[in-house]
């Protein structure tokens, strides 16, 4: 199902969804629509007809927008969905996963490489009522390639490990900063174009045990080709000298978005930087653990790896 590029798509309780309050009836958006508008009691006459004042209308005629909106989506393994939640949630979850949402109640959530085939996304009102709208998330059929060989253990070396602790140690900490970024907003633009030498979700199976998968989508325009920042953000991570990745760039989107440039020949950024879609980054290399020059692009929301292809119009 992709809502991609739709008009907002108002995702009522009364399609068939209801709300829950514990220890109180159950309340559907049909039935407080129908309560505001049921006619006012006629007052009753006192001493001083001319002074009457209007009862105020009981709890019940208080009407609730208890809808979740998809503005748009890629809902399938690697997408994302854009949407907002209804005044007065004081809480989102998807699945498990906390969901960000800002003032005006507009979020962004995605969905991981093995996402199941569900996810449930609700919000929390302040009213106490809980609105749950499912999410059918329609799974991929990954380039999985079954090899008659063992896996080879992925042992390390005490020595190797105090060299690379520190690097992940900064890569993790780098994804969790919040910066407040609104790229998450816009439709993302390439990097760089070129050919595709990677894509998202490759596998291999050794004799029936999996190996790690591809985390991100390769681009392979040439060494040394600048190339750009897919949206508005902030470097929160940039080094060189990985043992894995060479030279590296992360840019927060915000929302819990972030992307990871690796293998760079340069470095054209520093942490802290505030960066505009298709402001240059650095340029193309292959630093690191590379067998060539191509620029590794991996998109991460919160602990859920995506695949960069459903952020993207069609290469030009």
């Amino acid at each position: 199902m992709i809502l991609r590029g739709a008009a907002p798509l108002f995702l009522l309780l009364a399609s068939g969804c209801t709300v829950a309050t514990p220890n109180a009836d159950v309340v559907t958006n049909s039935e407080a629509v129908a309560a505001e508008q049921a006619p006012s009691p006629t007052p009753v006459p006192t001493a001083e007809p001319e002074v009457v004042e209007a009862a105020p209308a009981p709890p019940s005629a208080q009407r609730l927008d208890l809808g979740i909106a998809i503005a748009e989506a890629e809902l399938t393994q690697g997408g994302w969905v854009r949407g907002k939640v209804p005044e007065g949630t004081q809480e989102a979850m998807l699945g498990d996963e906390v969901v960000d949402f800002d003032e005006d109640g507009r979020f962004f959530a995605a969905f991981d490489r093995d996402a199941p085939e569900s996810l449930l996304l609700t919000a929390y009102h302040r009213s106490g009522r809980n609105i749950s709208l499912p999410l059918a998330i329609a799974p991929r059929d990954w380039d999985i390639e079954r090899v008659n060989v063992p896996l080879r253990p992925s042992g390390t070396s005490e020595e190797w490990w105090e060299r690379r602790e520190p690097e992940w140690l900064a890569i993790n900490e780098a994804r969790d900063r919040v910066t407040g970024a609104q790229g998450w907003r816009q439709e993302f633009i390439w990097p760089v174009t070129g050919r595709i030498s990677g894509r998202f979700g490759r596998q291999r199976i050794y004799q029936g045990e999996p190996g790690s998968y591809h985390s991100g989508l390769d681009i392979a325009p040439g060494n040394g080709v600048p190339f750009v920042s897919p949206a508005d953000g902030v470097v929160v991570l940039a080094r060189t000298g990985f043992s894995l990745e060479g030279g590296i760039v992360i840019v927060d989107h915000g929302a819990g978005l972030n992307s990871a440039f690796i293998h760079l020949s340069h470095l054209s950024v520093a942490e802290g930087d505030v960066v505009k879609q298709g402001q240059q980054l650095g340029n193309v290399g292959a630093s690191g653990r590379a067998t060539g020059p191509h620029l590794h692009w991996s998109l991460m929301w919160k602990d859920s790896r995506l695949d960069p292809l459903l952020f993207l119009p069609p290469m030009h």
